[in-house]
């Protein structure tokens, strides 16, 4: 069963989102917080800093990983996202990696993020939305 999620708005107009396992993040539209388009390019960053977890760890040992920065080119026409670019850094230069094997981690990495990144997958897929309204009176 996936994991429930909710949002609920706050006081002071931020908002709060849940997950029934005890997850919470804070978010709106104000200074210092993540607005939801911020949220989807942090969804596809993170998701494939762990989809490459495994990867990096495996060549450059425990603990190591990538810093993952996603832009997105927004057209407020259509009020959506057209695409998205994610630029996957990994620090290597303390394993002194000849450039083949630079060249093989690199490519393991395209490969893990590519299997096993849905968030990528959903975003490349036309992805429909069920809308459902209840108002309790």
């Amino acid at each position: 069963m996936e994991k429930r999620l909710w949002v609920e708005r706050n006081k002071d107009g931020s908002w709060d989102a849940y997950s029934d396992e005890g997850a919470h993040i804070k978010f709106g539209k104000g200074k210092g917080q993540f607005n939801p388009g911020d949220l989807m390019k942090i969804a596809l960053a993170g998701c494939g800093a762990l989809s490459s977890q495994f990867a990096i760890e495996n060549s450059l040992g425990e603990g190591k990983g990538a810093r993952i920065v996603v832009d997105g080119t927004y057209d407020p026409d259509d009020d959506a996202y057209l695409n998205f670019t994610e630029q996957v850094d990994v620090d290597a230069t303390d394993a002194h990696l000849s450039q083949e094997d630079a060249d093989k981690l690199e490519e393991r990495i395209r490969r893990h993020i590519a299997k096993a990144c849905t968030v990528e997958h959903t975003y490349e897929h036309e992805t429909p939305v069920r809308l459902s309204v209840k108002v309790r009176h």
